[in-house]
């Protein structure tokens, strides 16, 4: 028995085009992004989390939210310390951890992301207050998800 919310094979099969067609678009910018601050792709994304972060951040903290093995994060850290946007410091609370910080004080990477910015101001703005309210209930509902079967498993 179907219920209101059964999604009709059609509506899944386009939805997961866009889905992966926005998915594509993401790896390619992240990777143009990664290119002109000489990191990996991986190395960058590790950096946004560090950067989104409110507070210096452990490594396992970093290998939890990206799904990568705590000797992998090791590497991303070394190769980010190395390059001069983290460092690590002793936790002031518990001087056996160790956390990682971010040292770039500037924002000379802004620029790279004017253009999303733009294109998110562009798309949003075709919309009413009403259905962006919904795209945000999609968004974030599919974060959830998304994070619960990618991260989380």
């Amino acid at each position: 028995m179907k219920s209101e919310h059964d999604v009709p094979a059609d509506e899944l099969e386009r939805f997961g085009f866009y889905a992966r067609e926005a998915s594509t678009l993401t790896i390619l910018f992240h990777s143009r992004v990664a290119e002109q601050m000489g990191l990996s792709p991986t190395d960058e994304k590790c950096l946004d989390l560090v950067v989104r972060a409110e507070d210096p951040i452990t490594a396992g903290r970093i290998a939890e939210l990206s799904g990568l093995s705590t000797g992998a994060v090791t590497g991303v850290i070394d190769r980010l310390e190395k390059a001069g946007y983290v460092r690590r410091v002793r936790d002031p609370h518990d001087r056996r951890k160790v956390l990682v910080e971010v040292t770039m004080a500037d924002h000379r990477f802004d620029h790279l992301f004017i253009g999303a910015q733009e294109t998110l101001r562009e798309v949003l703005a075709q919309f009413t207050p009403d259905e962006r309210r919904v795209l945000e209930h999609y968004n974030k509902t599919l974060i959830e998800v998304f994070r619960r079967r990618v991260i989380d498993a």
